[in-house]
């Protein structure tokens, strides 16, 4: 089992301090840029406190992110120095040539390196010029350049400052509440702002300590060796480990199912009851009956300490908060952009309301334009895009920052995202429908694992729909189907039937113009390494589309086929 090693606060201090003169001694100063490229460890932060220490401004990069992708970020950002962590990750970047990155004075590989051994680089003993250097960083600096890779178009180099993470930490902590008593996981990338910010600085900021998972893949592992009182994840987290939940569940006995969905529903009551106010005894005592049936074991799963998770970097499904608030896990969803620092918005323990992302945090101003884009300013808006000042005055009207979300405050005060401006689908009758709805509440049901809604200026919509593998195979194996390879058992007949009784199930209450008629079935996963994906697995449409177009085209035609058949047969005359 994975190990972990403590660091103390002043431990922390000394490493940082010793990264700090360390890296003066290479040179870096005011302004010069500083990449890292790795997985999330305590040297990430050593660099990045040092780096920041001395003026200098980081430029995170995904390790996963392609060649040509690391070669774009790092000779437009002019980074000097590359930090990585491990051998995997120097291996794919030794294509990198000097001529594309011709700033790009050293890279140091983490683990095989002295740069953060106190003493390495002790020119300053008291670290008096070091605070000197410290003091002399002003909040209006810039901090990090963070490269999205957003759904559309090239990567762009989002500025943030010193002043907008200080501040979206500070006014966080109106409704996320933390103290030196909370132990945080730490999972997602913190090349991504949504864990900079919510995993490390705020951390940080409120006393907590951290740790570090191993990997990804080592999270459930993880979590119940730490067990952790808070944690960040996206919403794919909570989309697995609902998943493992329920293929269990569905293994067990019929009268086991029972036990379980029974359990789930007391637990809804039990939570509502408890927001309204005190609970009946009679309530109480069927809630502790419904925890050692089944409730106490997902919250074990989940390290048995959990306060709350905060969800950001895509829209959580609804069914989702409420399936693990009955289970008695909270999961606080919150919304902001990177260049927003990131949040804007975010539910409270103390005030919530599923299916929004919360209230906007003290300090930050949210309007909604006449179009519906929600309009964003507040002391975390960036300083803009790095060397893009078009791109910035695209964004910016009037110190106001153009989200590119579609949403609404209700009249509690409560924001509710409907999806992204650039996402609306149009169809050619001219209705405006959210595609995200839909393939939310198409990946509700355990037989889909990925949907993406088409239908921009076309009569009707369709979707491409990726069947989820395991529980395909384990309804094949009942049905005799099993002996098939996998891409003849996707578009067998079975396994179609199927995805069209969850598709004509999921529609029924949805109007005429937002019902999809047809779809695809996909083989093969939507994922990041390929480019359909980004980092926080939103779907980037575009390319999905130039992907499979020929795919696309041969639905609608199909579908063009089918209804014009149907309107043949309405209008023959019945004998």
């Amino acid at each position: 089992s994975a190990q972990y090693e403590s660091l103390s606060w002043s431990d922390w201090k000394d490493k940082v301090l010793s990264t700090a003169q360390a890296l003066a001694a290479q040179g870096i100063g005011r302004n010069d840029k500083v990449a890292i490229m790795a997985e999330n460890r305590p040297e990430w932060t050593f660099v990045d406190l040092g780096a920041l220490s001395l003026g200098a401004v980081i430029v995170p990069i995904y390790p996963t992110l392609a060649l040509p992708d690391v070669v774009h970020i790092l000779r437009h950002s002019e980074s000097k120095m590359l930090f990585i962590s491990s051998p995997e990750i120097s291996e794919r970047i030794s294509g990198l040539k000097a001529a594309e990155c011709p700033q790009l004075e050293s890279h140091i590989l983490f683990g095989q390196t002295d740069f953060f051994k106190p003493g390495s680089a002790r020119l300053d003993p008291e670290g008096t010029a070091y605070l000197r250097q410290v003091a002399s960083v002003q909040p209006d600096d810039v901090a990090t350049i963070i490269y999205t890779s957003g759904t559309t178009g090239p990567q762009k180099g989002v500025m943030l400052t010193h002043r907008n993470f200080m501040e979206n930490a500070r006014m966080a902590q109106a409704y996320i509440h933390l103290g030196e008593k909370d132990v945080a996981l730490s999972f997602l990338p913190l090349s991504h702002v949504f864990e900079r910010l919510a995993g490390y600085y705020f951390m940080i900021a409120a006393g907590a300590t951290i740790a570090y998972a191993e990997s990804m893949n080592t999270v459930p592992q993880d979590i119940r060796l730490v067990r952790p009182t808070v944690a960040a994840a996206v919403p794919r987290f909570y989309e697995k480990v609902y998943t493992r939940i329920m293929e269990q569940v569905r293994a067990k006995s019929p009268r086991a199912q029972k036990i379980f969905h029974w359990a789930l529903a007391t637990g809804r009551r039990y939570q509502n009851a408890k927001k309204e106010g005190p609970v009946s005894i009679g309530l109480r005592f069927l809630y502790l009956l419904a925890s050692l049936a089944a409730l106490r074991k997902i919250k074990q799963a989940m390290g048995g300490r959990i306060r709350y998770f905060i969800s950001g970097g895509a829209p959580l499904s609804r069914h989702l908060a409420e399936f693990f608030y009955a289970a008695g896990i909270l999961i606080l969803e919150g919304y902001g952009l990177t260049e927003t620092s990131p949040v804007i918005a975010v539910n409270s323990e103390d005030d919530f309301l599923f299916g929004t992302v919360g209230k906007p945090l003290p300090g930050i101003e949210v309007r909604i334009a006449a179009d519906g884009e929600i309009m964003t300013r507040s002391a975390c808006v960036m300083k803009g895009y790095y060397r893009d000042p078009e791109a910035t005055a695209r964004v910016m009207q009037d110190s106001w920052f153009a989200t590119g979300d579609i949403g609404q405050l209700n009249d509690r005060g409560f924001l509710i995202i409907t999806d992204r401006k650039k996402d609306l689908i149009v169809t050619s009758g001219g209705k405006n429908i959210a595609p995200q709805n839909l393939e939310g509440l198409l990946m509700e049901d355990p037989l889909i694992q990925q949907a993406v809604v088409i239908g921009d200026k076309r009569n009707y919509l369709i979707a491409l729909i990726v069947p989820r593998k395991d529980e395909v195979l384990k309804r094949a194996a009942k049905a005799g189907l099993a002996t098939q390879a996998w891409h003849e058992l996707v578009q067998s007949p079975a396994v179609r039937a199927w995805i069209t009784a969850v598709v004509e199930e999921k529609m029924q209450n949805k109007a005429h113009y937002e019902q999809i008629k047809y779809f695809a079935l996909l083989d093969q996963e939507l994922s990041l390494e390929s480019g359909e994906l980004t980092p926080t697995l939103k779907v980037k449409r575009r390319v999905v589309m130039e992907k499979y177009a020929p795919v696309i085209e041969a639905v609608y035609r199909e579908g063009d086929r089918l209804r014009m058949a149907q309107t043949a047969q309405e209008r023959r005359p019945s004998s």
